[in-house]
């Protein structure tokens, strides 16, 4: 196998997301997307609602990819073109504590995933990952 974890590249970007409040009203917020190649398969997305409060989601980078282009997900995280701004991507979140609906710009989304597939192309991942090395974490874990 072919590892390029020794290679670890970290990709961050800051993109404006507008949060669904009441009445259809967005309140701005800064949400850091980032991609490490240690988890190859997946995009984290740190939400900060304040100023010592992060709330990151991590998902996979093909449901970001797909949700660009039609409706994706079908469990906490759903993804899919805004019905009413063929701009706009609307990312909803779920859990069992409530939901969140929120709306960024397909652009800013799709140059980062761009600069992701720069690094690893997608059907790639799996050549960034030590199976031996996931074990072994996986079973001391126990």
């Amino acid at each position: 196998m072919d590892d390029m974890g020794n290679d670890r590249k970290v990709i961050t970007s800051r993109v404006d997301f507008g949060f669904l409040a009441a009445h259809d009203f967005l309140v701005p917020l800064e949400v850091e997307l980032r991609y490490d190649t240690l988890d190859p398969f997946a995009v984290v997305a740190a939400f900060r609602p304040g100023r010592d409060d992060c709330v990151e989601w991590a998902f996979a980078r093909d449901l970001l990819a797909d949700g660009l282009i039609g409706d994706a997900g079908e469990g906490d995280i759903r993804i899919r073109p805004s019905d009413s701004d063929v701009e706009m991507v609307v990312v909803e979140l779920h859990s069992p504590s409530g939901q969140a609906v929120f709306e960024a710009a397909a652009e800013d989304l799709a140059e980062f995933l761009d600069e992701t597939y720069e690094v690893v192309m997608p059907g790639n991942e799996h050549l960034w990952v030590d199976i031996d090395d996931e074990l072994t974490r996986l079973t001391s874990m126990s």
